[in-house]
């Protein structure tokens, strides 16, 4: 089943939430919308779901509009961040709960139940309570109730929040596999870049409400359209400097930028940075911290500091130059979009 937002607004008084939203998502894809807080992510997965109804724009399913559809009708399901479990139901009534709506015998509701806990992992839980169970099978016991209810499209509302690595792992495993195995339509909300990276076949980079880059990971990560893409994936800093007959400049710092002359953020990705000692130079090394595969280096260029990571340590007062990479940093024009140096996304 085919998801198409078409020029889609949502507001609220004088405050726009989502700008003039358009993607579409094919049957049978796995698909992340990736942002910041506030990027209009939850917005954009309740209008699809039917939960909230846009401003402006159509929402289509498998070609159809489907703006006067009810929720109920529209074969969408949710696994919301915050579970919503029922805690006066067993786990298995809580994974039943949609089947009992749509008037399943009892008989089937038990089998169906069981096969969908065994798909998550939580075979022979059917009994207990919710309050029983740990957080990471609570997750488990919401994609159950939401798959359960046997939905063409699946939407995830950051379904690993709150789990340590291990189980988030185990979790996006599970999720992927359920995706595979049922045969939906997915999309997810993540925070997280590498999660997006490694689950998705396309990805929306949302920003303000409106989408700034729906591409394949590989697309995102080697050709991000913005400053904010780009910093979203991998350890990477941004500078701002000038562009001038194909150079960029910040200081002493300069490498090629195919980009128009004027003010320009570029986006450096840690791995394709190597300082080199250069007497005179106006990049000094204020710290260098072990961090044991890693050393972090702070530096001061232009009353600036920038924060990264290398293999290697370096003394400290040590005035360096930097060496660049092929394809390990991008120019943007204009100075709006930098952010404060971070030491990953």
């Amino acid at each position: 089943m085919s998801i198409e937002l078409k020029n889609v607004y949502f507001e609220v008084k004088d405050k726009t939430i989502l700008d003039d939203v358009s993607f579409k998502i094919e049957d049978g894809e796995f698909v992340s919308l990736l942002g910041a807080s506030g990027a209009g992510k939850s917005t954009t997965i309740k209008i699809i779901a039917g939960i909230l109804g846009q401003t402006r724009g159509n929402v289509l399913i498998d070609g159809n509009v489907v703006d006067d559809v009810a929720a109920n009708k529209r074969k969408v399901s949710v696994a919301f961040q915050d579970m919503r479990l029922f805690p006066n139901m067993t786990v298995g009534e809580n994974v039943a709960f949609a089947m009992k709506m749509q008037k399943i015998k009892k008989a089937e509701r038990i089998e169906q139940v069981d096969y969908y806990l065994e798909l998550v992992q939580l075979k022979g839980f059917a009994k207990r309570r919710v309050d029983e169970i740990s957080g990471g099978q609570q997750q488990r016991v919401a994609l159950a109730r939401a798959v359960a209810a046997k939905p063409r499209v699946l939407l995830l509302d950051e379904p690993f929040s709150g789990l340590d690595e291990n189980l988030r792992d185990g979790m996006r495993a599970i999720v992927r596999e359920l995706h595979n195995k049922l045969g939906m339509t997915t999309a997810m909300i993540t925070h997280d870049a590498t999660e997006a990276l490694t689950m998705s076949d396309h990805i929306i980079y949302m920003t303000n409400g409106k989408v700034v880059q729906y591409a394949t990971p590989t697309e995102l990560y080697d050709d991000p359209a913005t400053a904010d893409v780009a910093l979203c994936f991998g350890n990477a800093m941004d500078i701002v400097g000038e562009v001038s007959d194909g150079m960029f400049s910040h200081g002493s710092i300069r490498f090629p930028a195919d980009c128009a002359d004027g003010p320009a953020t570029a986006v450096l990705r840690y791995e394709g940075i190597h300082l080199v000692a250069e007497p005179g130079s106006d990049i000094v090394v204020k710290s260098c911290l072990f961090g044991g595969e890693w050393y972090q280096i702070i530096l001061e260029s232009e009353g600036r500091t920038l924060t990264l990571t290398t293999k290697d340590p370096i003394e400290v007062g040590t005035c360096v130059d930097l060496s660049l990479s092929e394809g390990s940093y991008f120019v943007f024009p204009g100075a709006d979009a930098v952010q404060e140096d971070k030491m990953g996304a």
